[in-house]
């Protein structure tokens, strides 16, 4: 990867980090759990939020994850169905900068060619968060798409689910490492890239 890369990549990885983390921590106190606010994960600052390795995974494969925002359930008037809330506002802050960002990108074309920086930072920026959004989709812990699993599963399950999400960790990083989801993970970014495209087009021709 060559240092022109990395100016326009690193800004992305933060930026997606940044409102992936923020957003578990602002749905979790609304849902009235003080525990991000008092762990000061409720900022802006990209220092709180990095995970090195998931970081490094990012820029490189564009795939990663960030350190997780601690969240006490036990404030939840519904334990489950909150940490499900929590889980999905990662993600779902993804997808919407990236088709903010999107949008800008199409927009960008009317007074900035392909190759300018402008055109190569919109989508560096829009890429990375359908990225970073799609993977923590995946029902694997402990990524937030296995929250949605553990809500789904019988109660008397659910703490021995919890109990083992380490291994889910080992897992992942060894599917990772063999490359097996690059093609689903790459067709899903693509296809996401394209609806959102198609979105932002229609959204400028309400406004030309």
């Amino acid at each position: 990867m060559s240092f022109d890369e990395l100016i326009y990549i690193v800004p992305a990885v933060i930026i997606a980090i940044v409102f992936h983390e923020l957003a578990h921590g602002i749905v979790s106190y609304w849902l009235g759990d003080p525990t991000p606010k008092s762990e000061r994960r409720l900022s802006l600052n990209p220092f709180r939020h990095l995970d090195p390795v998931g970081t490094l995974c990012l820029i490189v494969f564009r795939f990663g994850w960030a350190k997780p925002v601690r969240v006490n359930p036990e404030y939840y008037r519904n334990p489950r169905l909150g940490m499900v809330f929590v889980a999905l506002a990662g993600p779902i802050a993804n997808f919407i900068i990236a088709l903010i960002f999107r949008i800008l990108l199409v927009a960008a074309l009317f007074f900035a060619p392909r190759t300018s920086w402008l055109h190569h930072l919109l989508y560096n920026i829009t890429i990375i968060n359908i990225g970073l959004g799609v993977f923590n989709l995946l029902p694997i812990p402990p990524l937030d798409g296995s929250k949605l699993i553990g809500a789904l599963i019988p109660e008397k399950y659910y703490f021995t689910y919890l109990k083992y999400e380490i291994f889910g960790m080992i897992l992942l990083l060894v599917l990772l490492a063999s490359g097996i989801f690059n093609t689903f993970l790459q067709e899903t970014v693509d296809g996401f890239f394209k609806v959102f495209g198609d979105i932002a087009v229609w959204v400028i021709g309400l406004f030309a």
